[in-house]
């Protein structure tokens, strides 16, 4: 069984910087594409950013240049630091990650929340 565990969501002012964290465990073979993605309120989840097994990154355009996304594989991680936050940005944050472990299936964490007040 896989688990993705989110950390570091919380409350700032606009203006201000948040680093999510998102680790992986379990029986895993090799984590391939990783990613955050966000819903807030009344809203449909959308792709944040994302990240390859090779480094190659994507970013919605509303959070280019502000967000950044990055992996540490040996520690299983995915990173999402973000900063000139607005607060268009409040959202509860999932980790999502494609893992092969016997087969090849799609995680997602419990999600943390992001409040970005003006």
């Amino acid at each position: 069984q896989v688990q993705l565990v989110e950390s570091g969501g919380g409350s700032v002012q606009a203006g201000g910087s948040l680093r999510l964290s998102c680790v992986a465990s379990g029986r895993i073979f090799r984590i391939n594409h990783m990613g955050w993605y966000r819903q807030a309120p009344g809203k449909q989840r959308e792709l944040v950013a994302l990240i390859s097994n090779d480094g190659r990154t994507n970013y919605r355009d509303s959070v280019k240049g502000r967000f950044s996304i990055s992996r540490d594989d040996a520690k299983r991680t995915v990173y999402l630091q973000m900063g000139s936050l607005k607060p268009e940005d409040t959202a509860v944050y999932y980790c999502n990650a494609e893992v092969d472990t016997i087969t090849r299936n799609n995680y997602w964490g419990q999600g943390t929340q992001v409040t970005v007040s003006s």
